[in-house]
């Protein structure tokens, strides 16, 4: 058999080779070879960046005891687990006749006419050297048989209510949650070890019982003084008092921070004037409701290092009985949590920069031929009446192929003037004064316009293929030097000239070796520095990637990810495909409130100390971020340590303060602040944990150890991370909780099993070579350093709806003013009916699966008059009510989305179909387990 290709489709947008299956969703093989169990998942544990081994005491090796010395055992599947293919041992059939399996898929030559794949981060198109093998023509050993005759479900029954799962008849987790003991005999079902005397110990797994997340996301209560979780969200709401209870904890301890999150709700703005903003004089921690005032309001004790303070004459105020100032309520900085300083001088080291976008743009034959050029330049120009900073605004242009244009776009001339550099030796030569290619907006806007209408026209004939990107970086770098800003590359060929060559490194045999984590990292040492120097006069650079085969994102994304940007990458971009998303995420990224020239700084309680920083940022001393640019999309991760042997008060306190200049010239320091209580017994933090962002963290954690470890690592980390927790959970309520052969889950944890699965599965993380790019994984890995709580887990564990059976009121508002949305289902093959229609939302990009016997009705009412082998999509809408139904939760969907998320459709039994299994997370898959395998293996692990 052929070996699969490098994940990218065929250039444009027309239909895939004959003779080869046609690319749909990113670096997933045809579902061949598969082992009948999952392999191991082999190395010793290992621990994330910023932290020690494993506790002591902590959980085994997986797989049974450890051996005396060297690596433990690979992980194998649980004894007794069922054959890939059904459901596990004792599960209920399905209701209606037994399944019979999916036929394989078409072996013949491809559909024509199928749409192209999606660009999409991380679920973009394979497809680039050659053709995938087509599907084999029967079932392949461990491959879990889709099924395929139609189950006698009655549609015409009222779905459950939002929220649960009514293909598992799931409980909804979330209000009226059940107690610990109710999810422990939840979990009872399951055979997971011997019983106790008189026990029943051959008992089925049911998936119905198995914890899954709701339909929307659970935010935590804000506690009275404390800043919004949006903006700075801890995985444990209650502290260890010593370094050793930490280590006893078993799950990283820390914090997922997005200080401009718009998410929250609006930031109050306060402004001390001329008499300078009240912070301690030792710590310089901002003015917040927690510090202790004392001598009758005159001075105050501040909550992080303890220090007394005098209070200024003009912020003085008396006290009430209970000693709070009798201002508190009447000032934002002494009851929220969240406040916004406006900044005196003392905080400039220059006056306010004003916003700057500076667009670097490929011109070479693949930039021109895939429409990337005319569908940037019209994006650009649509966008600049909508540019934050108004007059102050200043934008420049430069376009390289295998020389660097630059442009005159003085607001003298009648028309833009160009001038073209062919020597890259040495040090970029700027032919004319950097204020010409850098000009203020709002006077220069004829020019900007013409230019803009003028490139894709001037270009339409060029055979240029050579590009000198790395000298188009250096030149544009020189020209913003000055005041820095935000630097857009635009790239679609290969760097081949002067500085920033790139070579094609997707190696498959160096997976598995100790080579493997430099495929994720970059090669020449040029993008690195470029960065750093970038970050240093304050250049934020996002890059925007066609390519049509390997683009080496790992080396094009290093330049974001030290100056604080994004990496968008669209690989094989085809304008007629991908123009929608380009066109809306380079209007996001430009129109977005952006924050410049920004450090950022998080204090905590004497006792404690931030022992390490997790995202794209570059550290300019040791707790000082350094941000050219912040937006409300991005999120931070740090990690809490112990300073001290033991944190002397109760209570702890953490701030994140952010100084940056805003679009319209204004120095702001925003400042979130919280108080954790301080707890010496594990039983509290168990109580006290927040599910969510524990398993956000520790996936962000495992992407990094990617970096520097071997995927098969990564993966172990978590799962010894979780069989950690478990343990420690288990030996505490032991003895209180006697409920021998089943899995003790923590009611504040109970999603994270399934959250860890879903981190070891996903496209940052799972198999190798054959089912992922570099490319892919890196441009994936890069996105969920980034991504908030609630972003993270939506792409980890992806919501799926019903379509054949959507309520009357679909997305139309309820009686208590929510959207009414259908109810969710499991990401589980069992529960896909033949006869049914779903969409499947990872917050990166939609798929609708379409039944093989989905009634005609129903099939063109949702696609319109389609024959047996046409293409179908979702849009635009059909004269129906199910299509209107479907379109309007669509929107509802896209609604505040940070990308805009494309729609395909993949029908069952297509050669397509092999891309949508790996969506389907519990779903035992090449290399990993089912999700009731997975908890069997932690419980067999947990018990020591």
């Amino acid at each position: 058999m052929q070996p699969p290709p490098p994940p990218f489709g065929a250039p444009g947008s027309g239909p895939p080779p004959q003779g080869g299956v046609p690319p749909m969703f990113p670096g997933q093989p045809p579902p061949g070879g598969m082992p009948p169990g999952p392999p191991p998942m082999g190395g010793p544990p290992g621990g994330f960046p910023g932290q020690g081994p494993p506790p002591m005491g902590g959980p085994p090796p997986m797989g049974g005891p450890p051996p005396m010395g060297g690596a433990p055992p690979p992980m194998t599947p649980p004894t007794g687990a069922p054959p890939m293919g059904g459901p596990p041992t004792g599960m209920p059939p399905p209701l209606g006749p037994p399944q019979q399996g999916m036929p394989p898929p078409p072996t013949g030559p491809p559909q024509q006419g199928m749409p192209p794949p999606p660009g999409a981060y991380g679920r973009g198109p394979p497809g680039m050297g050659g053709a995938m093998p087509p599907p084999p023509t029967g079932m392949q050993p461990g491959m879990p048989p889709p099924p395929t005759g139609p189950r006698t479900e009655n549609f015409s029954q009222p779905a459950p209510p939002p929220g649960g799962y009514d293909q598992y008849g799931a409980p909804q987790f979330g209000a009226g949650a059940p107690s610990p003991e109710q999810v422990m005999g939840q979990f009872a079902a399951l055979t997971m070890g011997s019983g106790g005397p008189g026990q029943q110990t051959d008992v089925g797994v049911n998936p119905a019982e198995f914890p899954r997340p709701g339909a929307a996301p659970v935010i935590p209560p804000v506690a009275e003084g404390n800043c919004d979780p949006q903006h700075m969200r801890l995985t444990v709401n209650a502290l260890p008092n010593t370094a050793g209870l930490k280590q006893k904890w078993g799950l990283p301890l820390g914090a997922i921070v997005s200080p401009l999150s718009c998410e929250a709700d609006p930031v109050p703005v306060v402004d001390f004037g001329n008499s300078g903003i009240v912070r301690c004089r030792k710590c310089r921690t901002y003015i917040n409701p927690f510090v202790q005032w004392t001598d009758g309001g005159r001075r105050f004790r501040c909550n992080i290092c303890g220090s007394l303070n005098e209070v200024p004459v003009d912020y003085f105020c008396t006290l009430d009985p209970d000693g709070r100032r009798r201002d508190t309520q009447e000032r934002p900085e002494l009851s929220k949590g969240s406040v916004e300083y406006v900044a005196s001088a003392e905080y400039m080291v220059r006056p306010p920069m004003p916003p700057i976008y500076f667009f670097v743009i490929d011109v070479t034959q693949i930039a021109v031929a895939s429409g990337a050029l005319e569908n940037i330049c019209k994006t650009i120009k649509d966008c600049l009446d909508n540019l934050p900073g108004e007059q102050r605004t200043q934008v420049g242009i430069l376009t390289y192929d295998s020389t660097l244009h630059f442009y005159n776009l003085s607001p003298k001339l009648a028309s833009p003037q160009m001038m073209v550099v062919a020597d890259f030796d040495g040090e970029p030569f700027i032919p004319i004064p950097t204020e010409d290619l850098l000009v203020n907006l709002s006077e220069a806007r004829k020019c900007i316009d013409s230019l803009l209408d003028a490139l894709p026209s001037i270009n339409a004939n060029t055979q240029t293929v050579e590009s000198a990107l790395g000298p188009a970086i250096q030149a544009a770098h020189c020209v913003m030097s000055p005041l820095g800003g935000k630097l857009l590359l635009f790239q679609s060929a290969a760097p081949s000239l002067g500085m920033a060559k790139l070579k094609n490194r997707d190696n498959a045999a160096a997976y598995g070796t100790d080579r493997e984590h430099m495929l994720r990292n970059p090669e020449d040492p040029f993008y690195k520095k470029m960065s750093a120097e970038c970050s240093r006069v304050q250049i934020c650079v996002d890059v925007f990637s066609f390519a049509p085969h390997y683009a080496d994102v790992a080396s094009l994304s290093t330049l974001c990810k030290y100056t604080g940007g994004q990496m968008y990458y669209f690989p094989s971009f085809g304008a007629q495909r991908d123009g929608t998303k380009l066109t809306a995420d380079l209007t996001h990224n430009l129109t977005r409130e952006t924050g410049w020239e920004a450090v950022m700084r998080v204090r905590c309680s004497q006792g404690l100390k931030i022992s390490s920083f997790h995202g794209h940022f570059f550290i300019r001393s040791t707790d000082l971020l350094a941000l050219p640019c912040i937006d409300g999309d991005k999120a931070y991760a740090v990690q809490i340590g112990h300073e001290e042997n033991v944190v002397p008060a109760s209570t702890a306190y953490l701030q994140c303060a952010l100084l940056y200049t805003s679009s319209r010239g204004e120095r702001r320091i925003r400042v979130h602040t919280m108080a954790v209580p301080v707890v010496t017994d594990v039983r509290e933090m168990f109580k006290a944990a927040d599910g969510a962002a524990s398993a956000a963290l520790l996936a962000r954690l495992a992407v990094e150890k990617s970096l520097s470890s071997r995927l098969e690592d990564s993966r172990q980390a978590v799962v010894t991370r979780v069989m950690a927790v478990l343990k420690e959970y288990k030996s505490v309520y032991g003895t209180q909780h006697r409920m021998p052969g089943k899995l003790v889950l923590p009611e504040s944890l109970k999603l994270l099993p399934l959250y860890a699965l879903a981190t070891t599965k996903c496209k940052a993380l799972r198999g190798g070579a054959k089912e992922c790019s570099a490319d892919e994984r890196s441009a994936i890995g890069f996105l969920m350093m980034s991504m908030s709580i609630n972003d993270t887990l939506r792409y980890l564990y992806p919501t799926l709806y019903s379509l054949h059976n959507l309520p009357d009121n679909c997305c139309q508002p309820g009686p208590d003013g929510q959207l009414i949305k259908p109810t969710p289902v499991a990401l589980a093959t069992e529960v896909l009916d033949s006869r049914g229609c779903y969409l499947l939302d990872d917050g990166l990009v939609l798929i609708c699966w379409v039944g093989k016997a989905l009634p005609a009705d129903t099939l063109n009412g949702l696609f319109g008059a389609v024959g047996i082998n046409d293409n179908l999509s979702l849009e635009p809408e059909q004269d129906s009510d199910i299509s209107r139904s479907a379109n309007a939760l669509l929107k509802v969907i896209r609604t505040n989305r940070k990308n805009y998320q494309q729609c395909f459709v993949v029908r069952q039994g297509d050669a397509m179909e092999a891309h949508w299994l790996p969506y389907l997370v519990e779903d035992r898959q090449q290399g990993a387990m089912s999700y009731a395998d997975f908890l069997s293996h932690l419980h067999r692990n947990s018990n020591g």
